[in-house]
């Protein structure tokens, strides 16, 4: 039994969800709703969602201030949203799922097995949502923390700590400042969309790096890096490159 709680403050928004659910997500058994952010902490209490479908803009409370009124739940998040580019960003930087609206039923359907997945595998994302309070807090999105979950366990660094990523086919490696490189299980294209606006240029097919650690740029088309690490500069990329570090 699957227990969902939607909380939005568009009541045509709520009815289109709960149809796409009652549709789509015939595993939901229970289900919830109110337009109200404010009724939501008392409904939360008393009902115990596993799965919370939350809106992000909303009046009087919006959906990270709600968040920060519940310092302790075991529910899951899928947060719905508009085109809010910098509330996005700190979701996909904390590793947490979000729908854009309008709702797209097959995405719906992939956030709900990911939702399926991590519950069976007994994952606790509360360092997650922790990290993510963090990102919305920060004034500017430089200071937004990266969740990186291993086989390990979820690590968080500040895009000035990684010096530069490795792409190799369906994993990444990571490569810090001070610390051992770390492999992880997601392509260098995902980690270039989130990083691109933090200082990173994607030099190679294979490579993305953090140019405020470029130390040199050699006769032979290589980048030296403050690992002392050399990464090859495409030739198709390279007035790209060159251009993007003239404002290092």
């Amino acid at each position: 039994m699957i227990k969902a709680l939607i909380v939005d403050d568009e009541p045509s928004a709520v009815n289109t969800l709960r149809l796409m659910l009652e549709r789509y997500i015939p595993e939901i058994t229970m289900l919830r709703s109110t337009n109200d952010p404010q009724d939501a902490l008392p409904l939360i209490k008393s009902f115990q969602p596993d799965l919370l479908f939350l809106d992000i803009q909303m009046p009087v409370l919006t959906g990270f201030e709600l968040l920060k009124r519940i310092p302790h739940f075991s529910f899951e998040i899928i947060f719905t949203t508009a085109h809010d580019q910098y509330a996005i960003q700190a979701i996909r930087f904390s590793a947490l799922d979000y729908l854009l609206k309008p709702i797209d039923a097959d995405e719906l359907r992939a956030a709900f097995d990911k939702f399926i997945s991590r519950n069976n595998l007994k994952i606790g994302n509360q360092p997650l949502y922790q990290n993510l309070m963090h990102n919305i807090s920060v004034v500017d999105k430089k200071d937004f923390k990266l969740a990186v979950p291993t086989s390990e366990g979820t690590f968080f660094y500040f895009p000035d700590e990684i010096i530069r990523l490795e792409g190799e086919s369906n994993y990444t490696r990571f490569f810090f400042s001070g610390k051992k490189p770390m492999l992880v299980s997601k392509t260098l294209k995902e980690y270039e969309e989130l990083l691109m606006g933090h200082g990173f240029i994607r030099v190679h097919k294979s490579h993305l790096i953090n140019k405020k650690h470029v130390v040199n740029y050699t006769n032979d088309g290589q980048l030296v890096l403050a690992d002392q690490s050399k990464v090859e500069v495409s030739r198709r990329r390279k007035e790209e490159v060159m251009e993007a570090l003239k404002g290092k």
